[in-house]
């Protein structure tokens, strides 16, 4: 039977900018054809970000299991190693179950990870932890640190990038390799390796700006501002979490930056900027995909 069900097993993505209508297309996709769902969102990963992350509640689950929803919290460290494995998960337990899949979200590069896959990184030694712990304490060091090892990798780091600076500092002190070296003796290996459909939604500008300001407006009649008081009482600022957009906008609220109204228009600001980012990252990145408005696409899959 199993045979049977990855035979016919299929999966489908679904990507757009936030606040397009992913989520309740991808349910009634899923409904319709017998499918669970995993989560393309780097904030609905994260148990008790509820509001702020937009995450479908479990009534508006209908039903279906989802992947990538809750799976740790905000304190835990995540990457997009363990989302690739939170999607062979996904897929081992569609298929066992007889479902098909839909991966949904507007986080793209895990989606792209996937496809193209990501070189295997060692595992970190505490020993190694703690001296790039200390290392990184002088962020400027680090950096120049890193430079000097590998001046053609760190061409593309940022300063300000303190992830993938510690991330590079541990690979180096765990291996002895250069990034650049590393990458090039464990090359990607991508995930998926069978054919894909992908299914983007275009929304245009200013109907999204319209849908963004709605759903602001929501999430703080919904108590975002009581959400982010108990995530810093109870995990502080440090999580990269804690950095996203809709979170750190609060934070500068409570310091006294914004008034209620300034702290409404900033985040409705910065969602539109990551939403022309997310558009600009689907457009460039994935060839081969359907890109239609929402109610052609519903038509279409349904």
């Amino acid at each position: 039977m199993i045979l049977f069900y990855m035979s016919s097993f299929k999966q489908i993505a679904i990507i757009g900018s936030t606040a397009s209508g992913k989520t309740n297309l991808a349910i009634e996709y899923a409904q319709k054809n017998s499918a669970n769902i995993l989560s393309l969102d780097s904030l609905a990963i994260y148990k008790e970000i509820d509001i702020v992350s937009a995450k479908p509640t479990k009534d508006e689950r209908k039903g279906i299991k989802h992947f990538g929803i809750d799976e740790i919290y905000p304190n835990q460290s995540f990457d997009v190693t363990i989302f690739i494995q939170l999607y062979k998960k996904a897929k081992r337990d569609s298929i066992s179950n007889g479902k098909n899949l839909v991966i949904v979200g507007g986080t793209s590069f895990y989606l792209k990870s996937l496809i193209d896959g990501i070189s295997p990184m060692p595992t970190v030694s505490q020993t190694t932890q703690q001296k790039t712990k200390e290392l990184i304490l002088n962020p400027k060091e680090a950096y120049s640190f890193l430079y000097h090892i590998d001046k053609e990798y760190m061409q593309n780091i940022k300063p300000t990038d303190s992830y993938r600076i510690e991330k590079m500092i541990n690979l180096y002190f765990e291996t002895s390799l250069a990034p650049t070296e590393y990458f090039r003796v464990n090359p990607p290996k991508p995930t998926i390796d069978e054919p894909l459909p992908i299914y983007e939604i275009d929304t245009p500008r200013e109907i999204l700006r319209e849908r963004i300001k709605i759903r602001t407006q929501k999430m703080l009649d919904m108590g975002l501002i009581d959400e982010i008081a108990y995530l810093e009482k109870k995990y502080t600022q440090e999580p990269n979490c804690m950095k996203a957009i809709g979170i750190k906008e609060v934070l500068d609220y409570f310091n006294g930056l914004y008034s209620i109204d300034e702290l409404r228009e900033k985040i409705v600001i910065n969602t539109a900027r990551l939403a022309k980012r997310q558009r600009t990252f689907n457009q460039s990145q994935f060839e081969n995909k359907t890109t239609l408005p929402l109610e052609e696409l519903r038509k279409m899959l349904l």
